[in-house]
C-alpha cells in the first residue's frame, strides 16, 4: 500500500513554514516583541525549522549568536538551509529535550514557543537547563497553551481527533479507550494547568511576569486544516488506527476542522501563556 502525500508529511514533519501561520507566526512575533534591547546570545528551545531565529537575527543585527535545539533531523536540515545566509552567527544542535546536552554558550534569552508540552511529564528537565544556561540577568520566554478539558482529559487538538475517530466509526464514549490503549496521551493532559507548570517550574525559574493572549485558528479549507495537522502532530493520533486507514483520518481530522471553522468562524481558541522567567 503506497501512503499518502499527508502520511508522508507527517512522518517527515514537512511543510511546517506554511502550517505555522496558522498559529506560530503570533508566538514567535510575540515573544521577540519583549526584547528591547539585542541580546549578545539567544537559545531556541524546539527551534523546528528555524523561523524564530531567523526573526531574532534580521531584527537584531547586533545578536552575534543564534542557537537552536531541535530533535527532527528534517526540521534540523530545514533550518540550516534558511539561516544558511547568516554563517557562523547561527548554531545548530539536534538534541531530545527530555535530556539535552549541556551547551558551552550563556543566553541573555532562551525562548521556547508551543514546545513545552511535547516534554511531558520531565519538563523539570528543561527548566533546570534553561536555568544553568542562562546568563546573569538573563531571560527565559516561555509561551504554553491551555486547552479546557473535558472529564477524560481531552481538549484542544484531541477533539478535532475524537470527530475524526467518531467519523471512522468508532462510539464517541468509546474514544477516551482508543487513546489509552494506543499510548496517546491527551495534549490538553500534556499542556498541564498554569498552577501545575508553576510548581514545576519553580525549583529552578521564578516568574518575573507573564502575559496572555486567546490564540485562535481559522482555516479557508479541510484540506488546510489537514496539513496543518500533519506538519504539527505528524504521526503522534495517527496511530491510533490501522495503516490502512490513516489516509481517511487525516482528511476526517480537516473536515472536523472545517466543519467547525463554518459553525463557528474558527477551528479552535484557547489561552496561551508567554512566561517571562529568570533564574532562582
Amino acid at each position: 500500500m503506497t501512503a499518502s502525500a499527508v502520511e508522508i508529511q507527517a512522518r517527515t514533519l514537512a511543510g511546517y513554514a506554511d502550517a505555522s501561520r496558522l498559529r506560530q507566526v503570533q508566538d514567535r512575533d510575540w515573544v521577540l516583541d519583549q526584547l528591547t534591547t539585542a541580546p549578545q546570545t539567544l537559545i531556541d528551545l524546539g527551534s523546528g525549522i528555524g523561523q524564530l531565529l531567523q526573526a531574532a537575527l534580521e531584527r537584531f543585527p547586533e545578536l552575534r549568536l543564534a542557537v537552536g535545539l531541535e530533535r527532527s533531523e528534517h526540521r534540523l536540515a530545514e533550518a540550516a538551509e534558511r539561516l544558511r545566509p547568516y554563517g557562523a552567527r547561527v548554531a545548530l544542535h539536534q538534541a531530545d529535550l527530555t535530556a539535552p546536552e549541556p551547551l558551552p554558550h550563556r543566553a541573555e534569552v532562551i525562548t521556547q514557543t508551543s514546545v513545552l508540552h511535547w516534554l511531558h511529564p520531565d519538563e523539570e528537565r528543561i527548566f533546570a537547563w534553561a536555568a544553568a544556561h542562562l546568563a546573569p540577568g538573563g531571560r527565559f520566554l516561555l509561551t504554553t497553551y491551555h486547552p479546557a478539558r473535558d472529564a477524560h482529559g481531552l481538549g484542544g487538538e484531541d477533539e478535532l481527533v475524537r470527530d475524526a475517530l467518531v467519523a471512522l466509526g468508532t462510539p464517541q464514549d468509546a474514544v477516551p479507550g482508543v487513546f489509552e490503549r494506543g499510548g496517546v496521551l491527551p495534549i490538553a493532559v500534556r499542556t498541564r494547568t498554569v498552577d501545575d507548570l508553576a510548581r514545576v517550574l519553580g525549583p529552578h525559574l521564578a516568574v518575573d511576569g507573564h502575559l496572555e493572549r486567546d490564540a485562535v485558528v481559522t482555516v479557508e479549507s479541510a484540506e488546510q486544516y489537514e496539513h496543518f495537522h500533519a506538519a504539527t502532530f505528524g504521526d503522534y493520533y495517527s496511530r491510533l488506527v490501522p495503516a490502512e486507514r490513516r489516509a481517511a483520518f487525516f482528511r476526517a481530522v480537516g473536515e472536523s476542522a472545517w466543519r467547525r471553522q463554518r459553525e463557528r468562524g474558527h477551528v479552535s481558541h484557547m489561552p496561551v501563556r508567554l512566561w517571562q522567567l529568570t533564574p532562582r
